[in-house]
C-alpha cells in the first residue's frame, strides 16, 4: 500500500495521472511495479509476496474511534488503481495478501516473523512503522526518493542509529504519537523527549516506575495521559499473529523471472509498459 500511494501522489502533483486507452489512471500501478521489479532486481530474493489493506476500519478502530479518523478518503483517481494494482501483481505471478480487519502492517509482520524461523527475511516499504520488526533474521529497506534507493535496516544498523532497539521503537512511538495515525500519545512529549525516556528507563514500566526521578512537568504529562499512552503502545504493536489461511503464501519468484529477467536487469521502465500494454490492452501511446 506504501508503494502505492507513494508513486501515485509522486505523480499526481503534477497532473500526470497516465491515463490508459480504457479511461483507468495508471500512474500508481505503474510506480508500484517498477518499484516492486527494481527491489527484485536488487535483493534477488527466492520468494515473494505483496501485503494490502482490506478497507479502512480494522481491529484498531475498535480499541480507539480516532484511529486513523484524520485521513482524507483517497482521491478518485486513485481508486480503480487498488484492483488494478493487485491484478497487475497477480498477473506478475506474485501472491496478494490481505485479511479484512487487520492492516497490511498486520499482514506484513505476521509473515515476517513466521518465516524468519527458517530463512532471511526482507521487507520493503516506505512506511518506518515497520522498523519494529527488525530483529537478527528481519531486514527492513525504507525507501528513499526516487526509485532503487533504500535504507536498510538491520538491527546493528537500528540501534547504532537510534540508539533503541527496535521492539523499544514501540514504547517511543507510544509516547510521542502519530499523528498520521491519529492516537496522541502523551500529549507534549516529542519524539526527542520519548527517546531520552526509553533510553534512559528502558521501556514504558521503566519510566511509571522511576517517575518520580522525572521533571514535574513530564510527571504531570504522564500521569494525565496514562490511559492513552498505554493505548497508543497497542496501537503502535504491529500485530504479528493474523490468522491466514493456509494457501496464503509467497510465491516462488522462480518461477516466472526468466520472463522479466532482461527487462528487470536493463529497461525497468520498458518493463512496466511491456506489461501493462500486453496484459491489460494498454494502449503505448497513453502511457508516459
Amino acid at each position: 500500500m506504501a508503494l502505492l500511494f507513494r508513486s501515485f501522489f509522486s505523480t499526481s502533483v503534477t497532473g500526470q495521472f497516465m491515463i490508459n486507452s480504457s479511461g483507468i489512471p495508471t500512474n500508481g500501478v505503474q510506480g508500484f511495479l517498477k518499484h516492486t521489479l527494481l527491489s527484485i532486481k536488487e535483493f534477488n530474493p527466492t520468494h515473494v509476496a505483496v501485503c494490502w489493506d482490506m478497507g479502512s476500519v480494522t481491529f484498531r478502530n475498535d480499541m480507539f474511534d480516532g484511529y486513523k479518523s484524520n485521513r482524507d478518503a483517497p482521491p478518485v483517481e486513485l481508486l480503480p488503481q487498488f484492483d488494478f494494482a493487485k491484478e497487475s501483481a497477480e498477473a506478475l505471478g506474485l501472491s496478494n495478501i490481505g485479511v479484512v480487519g487487520y492492516e497490511a502492517d498486520d499482514c506484513i509482520g505476521t509473515l515476517a516473523k513466521g518465516y524468519s524461523k527458517e530463512v532471511k527475511v526482507s521487507i520493503l516499504s516506505g512506511d518506518h512503522d515497520l522498523l519494529q520488526l527488525v530483529d537478527e533474521h528481519i531486514n527492513v529497506h525504507i525507501l528513499k526518493k526516487g526509485y532503487g534507493q533504500y535504507s536498510t535496516y538491520s538491527k546493528k544498523a537500528f540501534i547504532e542509529e537510534k540508539g533503541i532497539t527496535p521492539s523499544q521503537f514501540i514504547d517511543v512511538k507510544a509516547f510521542m504519537g502519530d499523528t498520521s495515525d491519529g492516537y496522541p500519545g502523551v500529549r507534549g512529549i516529542g519524539e526527542k523527549t520519548a527517546t531520552k525516556l526509553i533510553q534512559e528507563y528502558g521501556s514504558i514500566e521503566g519510566v511509571l516506575n522511576n517517575l518520580h526521578l522525572l521533571t514535574n512537568a513530564q510527571q504531570r504529562k504522564i500521569n494525565e495521559n496514562l490511559d492513552m499512552l498505554h493505548l497508543s503502545r497497542q496501537l503502535a504493536k504491529i500485530y504479528c499473529e493474523v490468522p491466514f489461511p493456509d494457501v496464503w503464501t509467497p510465491s516462488i519468484w522462480n518461477g516466472v523471472s526468466s520472463l522479466f529477467h532482461d527487462y528487470v536487469l536493463k529497461h525497468e521502465l520498458r518493463t512496466v509498459d511491456r506489461f501493462l500494454s500486453t496484459n491489460f490492452q494498454i494502449n503505448k501511446e497513453n502511457l508516459a
